[in-house]
Formats: structure tokens, C-alpha cells, sequence
């Protein structure tokens, strides 16, 4: 079966081969084609599909903002738990597997 699995593989990769050699003139006729009106439209510009940096049309009123000077302090809550609790609580149970 190993035999027959190595002929397979082998034919891909000679089809493969063969098509990339005949079908490689084609497909850089297509290349240069394409290439060729995208240049003439300018689709070569790399700021073709960027906005420019120019102003828009927009009229832009600054906008006014109050500022709060009022400074409200966050409530002050601990990220972890109290893990004094939970150290005592194995201490405990390791004292009751060692006396036991």
C-alpha cells in the first residue's frame, strides 16, 4: 500500500510541475493585462484606496465641554480575598491529618 501512495504523490507533483511550466506564459499574459488598465486607472497608487489628509467640508464647531472639579474617590475594594482566612483554614487541616 506504502508503494501505491508513493506513485500518487509522485503523479501530483509531475501534473504539478508540468502545469506550472505550460500554463506560466498564460497566466502572465493575464498579469500584464490586468496590470496594465489598473495602472492606466491609477489602482497602482498606494494612497488610491486611503483618505487623504486634506480637510473636509465639514464645518467643525469646537465643542464645549464643562469641566467637574469635583473629585468622587473610587471605593477601595481589595482584588483578592482574604487569604488569611483561607491559609488558616489549611493549617487546620493539616494539623488534623498529621494528629490523626
Amino acid at each position: 500500500m506504502s508503494r501505491l501512495t508513493q506513485i500518487i504523490q509522485n503523479l501530483f507533483l509531475r501534473l504539478e510541475g508540468f502545469f506550472s511550466v505550460v500554463f506560466k506564459p498564460l497566466l502572465n499574459f493575464v498579469k500584464n493585462f490586468f496590470g496594465y488598465f489598473g495602472s492606466v486607472f491609477g489602482l497602482t497608487n498606494s494612497n488610491y484606496f486611503l483618505e487623504s489628509d486634506r480637510v473636509q467640508d465639514i464645518n467643525q464647531e469646537p465643542i464645549q465641554t464643562a469641566q467637574n472639579t469635583t473629585f468622587e474617590t473610587p471605593a477601595t475594594t481589595s482584588r483578592r480575598s482574604n487569604t488569611k482566612k483561607v491559609e488558616d483554614y489549611y493549617i487546620k487541616m493539616a494539623r488534623d491529618v498529621k494528629n490523626n
